[in-house]
């Protein structure tokens, strides 16, 4: 009995506190603000959804919705670093579809949704503060999807919100938007419609005071001062995001929680290092002779010694500590070795590009080939054309939320392991490799022809890596589609701009000093504040990246970057040019063919052939891809000019039927059965024409359900009536049931003889009309 009671008063109070969590976590504990961002409203809202979650958000724009979570662990991951994973992914309830795998559920990760996801991990990654390794996760979660609103902009700026409004350590809040531009005016997040006129499709992720943390852009080859006039114009409106998350956070009263352990390190082993170690290191950062293998051989075997004694020393410290001890020195030698003497590891000076060159139609079956070779980066480009049937059709989701159906321009870039001298998995593609793909691709496709007759697929296999190998994706992509002979309205070239610089000691989120270093090492990349990637032709801009390591730019300098990125891109097309100024006139003469092959209405069934016969025997003999573009035009794509050659020779054979423009309309004529099926029979009126079915409709007056009822069998013949072909879908009308009335009584026959040369005036007899 005690017991009982005892429960009982367990569930009472249970009940109690179910009851007070609902009222309090109702409605009216949901925060809600909008942000005017000139003629569309932005609305930042929490509290309502998904309140287990550390941090919690929902932004909508129209009728669009995304919620993102965040969530992060309270103990330390064992890896040393920032253990973030940012999941986005497209829901097809929130677009209105279902998907169209057998189980109907979302299934894998489309493209798309792994581009994104590094895109809202870009702009989230640098704010939060050093050494913190604690295993985070950024859930992105569409709600609704009104198919004008993108809501890529709005999950970055849920995310923000969601970490902002949480416990998780984080120095933001960030504001993104999305700008456009249609002759000339700027538009802040466009509508899908707007973007399909737009010229500029840009991505800008500012934080407070005006800080730039990440751009994303694609743009047709506008100038430079337009673009640089649109990341202002973009950097001011995602000033009033923040300032509303921060408000947000205010009326929280949110409190960051305090890490269990960030990892700091010791600073007398930092000290101790130095001493052993920063002259033998500045030593090898200095000496020009070294290339990447031979200098990272140098500092491990520098790291090696100076471990040991370190772990003599300090025999109780953390491996990691040890580690991490010789890094902090490496770093801080190398930095001001830029900072202060404006010294590169390699001797070139901060603006200098490494030795370029370009080689074009490297392998004479390829429809295209270039190499580009800039200092140790090495990237080996192809081209092939296919027919436009072999373009990238979307899925369902992505169509409806982005209005792309098919692309008939893909940049696919490759990364194997012995491009950096290592040994890993091959096959397959990772994010990483997605993203540097998707970023030359950018850049090159505006240069592409909209009415090109192939689809075309560019290959950029990095043979060798040493930095850059994405903007080296670019140029040899250019110069591949300059082989092939691809009319490119102009060559691209991209090079990436590294930052080096030193925080405000009274306001560490501003820089103090910094240096801009153009064509980036991948050790500069690695120790460096930036990667700044940009694309364009001699005009103007296609493609610009920014990946930012620090809290923030400045605006002053990233318009720096952008000009001097600007001037390194042209002196890199000087160069191209050398190699292959213009796209070839004519493309290889074993590269692929299309011609148009048109077949009249009456015709049309006689080429496709019953059940698409004709066509698939054509596909399969030669090779080649025929589609239908309209009622009477057939589109013929073959891979070589010997497969068209071998297609029209079948093509005029099948096509060839001189004796059905003898038969007389009304015309009686004895056919022969070849075939029967349930439905009717398949007849021949002479040799060499194709098959027509007599439907069983058409053998007799009688309703019957199988020929075999009339006793018909295969080779025996039969009377017809011939009535000219459908004009709809250009079958052959025979009947034969017609002939049951007395009205019909004479016959044309078709000898084998006749069907080789046939003459109407030699005819005995004209057939009676019905």
């Amino acid at each position: 009995m005690r017991y009982l009671l005892s429960l009982g008063h367990s569930f009472a109070r249970l009940h109690v506190r179910l009851c007070h969590q609902s009222v309090y976590s109702g409605n009216a504990n949901t925060r809600r603000l909008v942000v005017d961002l000139g003629e569309k409203k932005l609305e930042i809202s929490s509290g309502r959804f998904a309140r287990f979650a550390d941090g919690s958000a929902v932004v909508k724009l129209g009728e669009t919705s995304v919620m993102v979570t965040a969530v992060s662990k309270t103990k330390p991951s064992p890896s040393q670093f920032m253990p973030l994973v940012v999941d986005y992914r497209q829901k097809a309830a929130a677009a209105g579809r279902i998907p169209t795998n057998h189980l109907r559920r979302e299934l894998g990760i489309t493209d798309n949704e792994i581009l994104t996801s590094r895109l809202i991990d870009r702009a989230i990654r640098p704010l939060f503060p050093a050494g913190y390794f604690y295993d985070t996760q950024v859930v992105c979660n569409l709600l609704a999807v009104d198919g004008v609103n993108d809501p890529d902009v709005l999950a970055i700026n849920a995310a923000s919100a969601a970490l902002a409004l949480s416990d998780i350590p984080w120095n933001g809040p960030i504001g993104a938007v999305r700008v456009g531009m249609i002759d000339g005016e700027m538009l802040i997040n466009p509508t899908r419609k707007e973007m399909n006129s737009s010229t500029l499709n840009l991505i800008v992720a500012g934080a407070p005071s005006s800080q730039v943390v990440m751009i994303e852009a694609s743009a047709e080859n506008i100038l430079q001062q337009d673009f640089c006039h649109a990341v202002k114009v973009g950097v001011k409106h995602t000033n009033q995001i923040v300032l509303a998350i921060q408000q947000l956070a205010r009326e929280q009263k949110v409190t960051k929680r305090t890490p269990v352990k960030i990892f700091s390190v010791p600073a007398v082993m930092v000290e101790h290092v130095r001493q052993l170690a920063s002259k033998r290191i500045y030593a090898v950062f200095t000496d020009y002779s070294h290339d990447k293998i031979s200098r990272d051989e140098a500092i491990n075997k520098v790291r090696l010694e100076t471990e040991m004694e370190l772990k003599e020393k300090f025999p109780e410290a953390d491996v990691f500590e040890v580690m991490e001890s010789f890094n902090t020195v490496s770093k801080e030698v190398f930095r001001n070795l830029i900072l202060h003497e404006y010294k590169r590891c390699d001797g070139r000076e901060l603006t200098a590009l490494r030795d370029i060159s370009c080689e074009v139609d490297l392998f004479k079956p390829l429809h295209g080939s270039a190499l580009f070779q800039r200092g140790q980066t090495q990237v080996l480009c192809s081209v092939t054309f296919d027919s436009l049937e072999s373009s990238i059709k979307a899925d369902i989701i992505t169509t409806a939320l982005s209005g792309i159906k098919s692309k008939n321009f893909m940049l696919h870039y490759e990364f194997p392991p012995y491009a950096t001298n290592e040994v890993g998995r091959m096959g397959g593609t990772n994010r990483r490799e997605l993203g540097h793909g998707a970023l030359a691709e950018k850049a090159l496709r505006p240069m592409i022809p909209k009415d090109f007759p192939f689809t075309i697929r560019v290959t950029a296999e990095v043979m060798e890596s040493n930095g850059s190998s994405s903007m080296a994706s670019a140029c040899g992509g250019s110069l591949a589609l300059m082989d092939a002979g691809v009319p490119i309205s102009s060559a691209v070239a991209g090079v990436a701009v590294g930052l080096i610089s030193t925080a405000n000691p009274e306001k560490p989120t501003e820089i103090q000093d910094y240096r801009l270093l153009t064509d980036i090492l991948g050790i500069e990349d690695y120790l460096g504040d930036m990667d700044f990637k940009l694309a364009g032709t001699n005009k103007g801009i296609t493609a610009l990246q920014a990946d930012v390591k620090i809290p923030g730019l400045p605006l002053k300098l990233v318009m720096e970057a952008i000009q001097q990125g600007t001037v390194a891109k042209r002196e890199i097309l000087g160069i191209m040019n050398k190699s292959i100024a213009m796209p070839r006139e004519s493309r290889k003469e074993n590269g692929p063919v299309v011609e148009n092959v048109r077949v009249p209405v009456s015709k049309r069934a006689h080429f496709v052939g019953p059940g698409g016969y004709n066509l698939r025997r054509l596909q399969a003999q030669t090779g080649v891809t025929i589609s239908q573009l309209d009622e009477e035009t057939f589109s013929v794509f073959a891979p070589t000019p010997g497969a068209m050659n071998e297609a029209q020779d079948l093509i005029c054979d099948i096509c060839k039927d001189d004796q059905e423009q003898q038969l007389e309309f009304g015309a009686i004529y004895t056919a022969t059965i070849i075939e029967i099926r349930d439905i009717g029979v398949m007849v021949k009126l002479y040799p060499n024409m194709s098959a027509v079915l007599l439907h069983n409709s058409q053998l007799d007056h009688k309703r019957i359900r199988h020929p075999s009822a009339l006793g018909l069998e295969v080779g025996q013949q039969i009377q017809v009536k011939y009535f000219g072909r459908d004009p709809t879908d250009g079958r052959m009308r025979l009947s034969r049931k017609v002939l049951q009335s007395p009205a019909a009584t004479v016959v044309k026959t078709l000898s084998e003889k006749q069907s080789i040369s046939m003459n109407p005036s030699n005819s005995q007899t004209t057939g009676t009309d019905v």
